[in-house]
């Protein structure tokens, strides 16, 4: 079925969201948070995430080990393993909402309103999913960078660096939050008819009874609510 530009709207933000969601479980998983270097070893990396911590060799490959205590966490990575865990399930709350919303799909008699404001909290979730995807990802590289810059370090010490996860939970942000602000936003658009998706049901014309003849012998619509039977 054909979609008018509301409709193409609300499935622009749907994939963007379905986009950012995907980005968003695969930097949870991976471990490449921070990444260091060894000078005086240079075939040797080491990586670490939320879960687990690896070093690569050259020669024997890499090899993961798990941590083995939540609480021996520093602080900003117990808070970004709650909330990356939270901004899944927000986010695929949201796309479940704003995908029975959608008005290009349409299995029954449509609801109007009611679709609209499943595109309309589905669009709040996926934007609440950006914010709890965006903050623990820069609060990890605000730590990283404070530690990098540290005076009270020996220069000889090696420094945590910027892992490849980071970039990608910024862009996963990015796309919940765009792909949520276009959701809301197709919420204020208009219908093709011209009218707003909230007004409908409010600027409905009401049913009217047969006319009735009363004693002067004029005539008049008595109003008769919908719910009645005619």
């Amino acid at each position: 079925m054909a979609c008018s530009f509301r409709g193409r709207v609300q499935l622009g933000g749907l994939l963007l969201s379905v986009l950012g969601w995907v980005c968003s479980c695969v930097t949870t998983v991976l471990p490449q948070w921070k990444t260091l270097s060894l000078d005086l070893n240079e075939m040797e990396t080491w990586i670490s995430g939320l879960w687990e911590a690896c070093v690569n060799q050259e020669e024997a490959g890499t090899v993961c080990k798990a941590f083995e205590s939540f609480l021996s966490l520093p602080q900003e990575l117990q808070v970004a393993r709650i909330l990356m865990v939270a901004s899944h399930g927000l986010g695929l709350l949201g796309l479940l909402l704003s995908g029975c919303g959608l008005e290009c799909f349409r299995f029954h008699r449509p609801g109007g309103v009611f679709k609209t404001r499943l595109c309309l909290l589905g669009g709040t979730l996926e934007a609440s999913a950006s914010a709890t995807t965006l903050f623990p990802v820069s609060w990890v590289a605000y730590a990283t960078f404070q530690d990098f810059w540290d005076d009270s370090i020996p220069e000889i010490v090696p420094r945590w660096e910027f892992g490849d996860a980071l970039f990608l939970g910024w862009a996963a942000g990015l796309f919940l939050a765009v792909g949520g602000l276009l959701l809301i936003f197709s919420a204020c658009l208009e219908n093709e008819d011209g009218s707003s998706s909230w007004m409908a049901d409010a600027t409905a014309p009401p049913a009217c009874a047969p006319v009735e003849e009363e004693f002067d012998g004029s005539f008049h619509l008595t109003p008769r609510p919908v719910n009645q039977v005619i």
